[in-house]
């Protein structure tokens, strides 16, 4: 534990964590006029989830980092666990069973603070390795990314049974961002681009030219992710189309808070920025990038300058894992990418996602509370 009346905070990543509250409250009480009756409490939600959020800040500033290290196996266990659990005893929404209602409280999904777990247990392999083998061989090396990839497997086999594809993609993002910066060779990328390129390919072959041998092998709920997956690029659409007309209608400077002039489904989770863009037009977009932006260079930063390598892999999960949804999120709302149910940190509703995010901004502070002491 450490006393925390010593702890310095790093305001340029607290203000835009703030800047994001504020943005996402707005946002979702702006949202609230497409959606139905019972889902008219959802800012007043958020805001709790925010103030329970900055409590997880605060906590895990308290117990550190090192506290998080010595159970992370524990955490790991916790969190497979509740994956599995989930196949059970999972509420099904839009046919998928990926949270566990509790009452009082909504929905929490285990997957989202998965994420988290995998970051804290990859850097926490990944630097112990490197002590242990500063000139590793290649047969040291390949053992090592079968014991990662082990590790991955698991909580990936589970979230894709759910089933959630697209938090399957986050895990092998985070997984293989901390991987290049560990000092590991490259040609282990080369091989595993290359393999992946192979069974993508093959896996397109029979989707295309044997779509009921494609359903034999890998069932009708994989054969429509997939179709859902590429029929993006046709730009076509209700939801799709809806947004961008929304954000059409906002020009630049919007139509104002409350004002989104067209309806189009999730639009205070998976299509807010269409939500925020249409009512804030487009100088508020610019300014929510350009924050987005400093957020993320912000962390890059911290990394940069910390001592410790865990740090480094830690910061990089965290950056692999924004940046991808950050892009996957704006971008399918243009149609630049595909409509995967991606949500957009920070802004999105969402109570699991939001405390996530709190957790791993902790550890951010963390970070940077010893780069400060480093420095003072």
């Amino acid at each position: 534990m450490k006393n925390i009346s010593k702890y310095k905070i790093d305001y340029t990543l607290l203000i835009p964590i703030i800047l994001f509250a504020i943005i996402s409250v707005l946002s979702i009480y702006s949202a609230q006029n497409l959606l139905s009756d019972n889902l008219q409490d959802l800012a007043s939600r958020q805001v709790i989830w925010y103030i329970v959020g900055f409590v997880v800040i605060f906590f895990t500033l308290f117990i550190g980092n090192d506290f998080l290290f010595r159970n992370i196996w524990i955490f790991y266990g916790i969190g497979v666990l509740s994956l599995l659990l989930l196949l059970f005893f999972g509420t099904p929404i839009n046919n998928a069973k990926c949270w566990f209602s509790l009452p009082g409280i909504g929905t929490i999904q285990p997957s989202e603070f998965m994420k988290i777990i995998l970051i804290l247990t990859n850097a926490s392999l990944i630097d112990q390795f490197n002590k242990d083998h500063p000139n590793p061989t290649t047969l040291e090396e390949f053992l090592f990314l079968l014991k990662i990839g082990f590790v991955v497997f698991i909580p990936s086999i589970l979230t894709f049974l759910q089933p959630d594809t697209g938090v399957v993609l986050i895990y092998l993002i985070i997984t293989i961002l901390m991987l290049f910066i560990s000092g590991i060779r490259y040609r282990w990328f080369i091989i595993l681009f290359g393999t992946l390129a192979l069974g993508i390919g093959l896996l397109l072959s029979i989707y295309f030219f044997n779509g009921d041998l494609f359903v034999k092998i890998f069932g009708t709920s994989f054969f429509l992710r997939v179709d859902r997956l590429l029929d993006w690029s046709h730009k076509s659409g209700y939801q799709l189309e809806n947004g961008m007309g929304a954000i059409g209608y906002g020009g630049l400077f919007g139509v104002g808070l409350g004002n989104t002039p067209i309806y189009f489904p999730e639009p205070q989770t998976d299509f807010i920025f269409a939500t925020y863009a249409s009512n804030f037009g487009f100088m508020g977009s610019l300014f929510l990038l350009l924050l987005i932006l400093f957020f993320d260079i912000r962390l890059i930063q911290t990394a940069l300058h910390s001592r410790k390598n865990r740090n480094k892999y830690i910061i990089a999960g965290m950056i692999g894992m924004l940046l991808y949804q950050q892009v996957q999120n704006i971008g399918m709302t243009f149609g630049i990418m595909p409509i995967t149910g991606i949500t957009l940190p920070f802004i999105s509703y969402g109570g699991s996602s939001l405390l996530s995010y709190m957790l791993m901004i902790g550890i951010a502070f963390n970070i940077a509370n010893e780069n400060m002491r480093y420095t003072n």
